[in-house]
């Protein structure tokens, strides 16, 4: 394998210099002043970055821990909620309501497609009884974007708590969670926030503080509204992640310090560079309109060896990116551009994924796709993020 190593995955992700140095210090006691002041202080970043008022919750656990802990400490067992089920993620959203013992309604859409807001209105219309609605924003298995904004629009006038998974959004694009209604947001530490996996970020919306507060856990481990009240005094109910809360400091002052603005223009001008790449080669984009911001999905061509596509970029070109998952399993590349990742390193993967598919026995089409790429990414860093450019190629 190539000396340089450009991790595009879809999480973990690279770490800046400045974190990897925060989180190599010596350790400070969870109990102490010095912890408590670093509690204490990343609160504020952590409230413009979820786009609330309220407390942001640092857990002991990984991504999926936090789904746990939002649907055992939301929902009774018995109490129903609706699911929305568009990739493998929606599909955990289930595992863990089927686990707490309640009642599941699902709303399917195809891997590749968002769930449509209009859907969920009609769930919800049909059968008053759902007390929570649970969605991805970024889906990661298939690179889509759900309408969370509309969603929490329905959510919100009704009793149906809007339980939002965005570990794969947070950090990567807009998820203002009181502007658009949501009442639980959660996010793990590996992906937008450039931090090793093993915390856990959850925030809950008023009503769903009071639901919390009714609500009896269902398990020892994971309880909001004991975090909730040590997270007034600095502290996390159990031992708490102490050097991944260092980290946590210096990577929220560093991926904030030009403004969550300049963040979200990144985020965007990565994904038209990825997009516009992609397209250029001849190959089919598995999100066509609702899109993630932070990983961009491939749907190889039929007969194509994905794994040993995969392979060849890694060993040959030093380039780590992901396959599909279930069914799509060697016919998917899943190209990560979230973390302290930049232009150089997602032309890097492109170049990888053109010359990989050649080595494999395909053939990826206009030769110009790199000057394709840039310059779609040249062009997105001068609009709004989220105004979409035409994908071209010659």
């Amino acid at each position: 394998m190539p000396e340089k190593i450009h991790l595009l995955t879809p999480g973990p992700t690279p770490l800046p210099e400045c974190v990897r140095l925060a989180l190599a210090r010596d350790m400070l006691h969870h109990r102490k002043s010095e912890f408590i002041a670093i509690m204490h202080r990343i609160q504020e970043n952590l409230r413009l970055l979820f786009g609330t008022v309220g407390p942001v919750l640092p857990l002991s656990c990984s991504g999926t821990g936090a789904m746990t802990a939002a649907v055992y400490g939301l929902f009774q067992p018995g109490e129903k909620v609706l699911v929305a089920e568009a990739g493998k993620f929606g599909q955990r959203w289930r595992h863990i309501a089927a686990a707490r013992g309640l009642g599941i309604v699902t709303l399917y859409a195809p891997w590749g497609e968002a769930v449509p807001a209009e859907a969920v209105n009609k769930k919800l219309d049909d059968d008053p009884s759902i007390a929570g609605v649970l969605m991805q924003l970024s889906e990661t298995s298939t690179g889509v974007l759900h309408p969370a904004r509309e969603v929490g629009a329905v959510c919100r006038e009704r009793k149906a708590l809007f339980v939002v998974d965005g570990i794969s959004a947070v950090g990567l694009s807009p998820c203002p969670m009181d502007a658009w209604g949501i009442d639980c947001l959660l996010t793990g530490s590996q992906k937008g926030l450039m931090l090793p996996p093993g915390l856990a970020l959850l925030a809950l919306s008023p009503r769903a503080w009071k639901k919390a507060e009714n609500t009896t856990p269902g398990c020892f481990y994971f309880n909001l509204v004991k975090e909730r009240d040590n997270l007034v005094k600095g502290q996390t109910n159990f031992t708490s992640p102490v050097n991944l809360i260092v980290g946590l400091d210096e990577s929220l002052a560093f991926l904030l310090k030009d403004g969550l603005e300049a963040v979200y223009r990144k985020q965007w001008a990565l994904t038209m560079l990825a997009r516009s790449g992609v397209s250029a080669m001849g190959l089919e984009l598995f999100a066509k309109e609702n899109f993630a911001w932070g990983v961009t999905s491939v749907l190889l061509p039929k007969g194509l060896n994905g794994a040993a596509v995969l392979r060849c970029a890694a060993e040959k070109f030093g380039v780590l990116m992901a396959g599909g998952q279930d069914h799509l399993k060697g016919r998917l590349v899943r190209i990560g551009h979230m973390g302290y990742v930049d232009w150089v390193d997602v032309t890097a993967g492109l170049y990888a994924l053109n010359q990989s598919i050649k080595e494999v026995g395909g053939f990826c089409g206009a030769r110009d796709y790199l000057e394709q790429a840039l310059a779609a990414w040249s062009a997105a860093l001068t609009v709004a993020p989220g105004k979409a450019l035409p994908l071209t190629h010659s």
